[in-house]
């Protein structure tokens, strides 16, 4: 076993974690953010995606002692006070999820595009998510969630 400090969610974790962890297994397990999915095992698919230190990863591929002294963000960590973030609720609004279960990777994956281009265009937002598999929508919400998503943070900054 070996010791492990990081951020999960803006809240200090201390553990002792097997060197051969996956990241995905001890949010889902002992930590109980079982809002990161695992999909398909071999990072192919995307539903595993957390932010680690503001970029998109898919946990799945990172042990988790790599993620020592860094911030992880779940999509549990979105919301805020009880109020899902703008991301979340446009994902509801433009009905950019059916069956849920790539949502969660979806909207790591577009939040780490957020973070650094205020007003993506449609191009942008299909290349920050072709990392995420969905077999469900088609992606034509997806992409509409997050251009809606963008306008609301633009009005929230405004």
């Amino acid at each position: 076993m070996s010791p492990l400090k990081f951020t999960v969610n803006g809240q200090p974790v201390a553990t002792e974690v097997e060197p051969q962890r996956l990241l995905v297994d001890l949010l889902r397990g002992p930590l109980a953010l079982t809002g990161t999915h695992v999909g398909c095992d071999t990072s192919q698919c995307g539903a595993c995606t957390v932010l680690i230190d503001g970029q998109a990863v898919k946990s799945c591929s990172v042990l988790a002692l790599q993620v020592q002294g860094c911030s992880v963000t779940t999509v549990e960590g979105l919301a805020q006070n009880g109020v899902l973030h703008p991301l979340q609720d446009a994902f509801i609004a433009c009905h950019g999820l059916q069956c849920g279960f790539c949502t969660p990777g979806m909207i790591m994956a577009a939040a780490a595009l957020l973070q650094t281009e205020a007003q993506p265009s449609d191009e942008q937002i299909a290349q920050a998510l072709e990392g995420n598999l969905c077999r469900c929508t088609g992606y034509v919400n997806i992409v509409a969630a997050v251009r809606e998503a963008a306008q609301r943070l633009q009005g929230a900054a405004a």
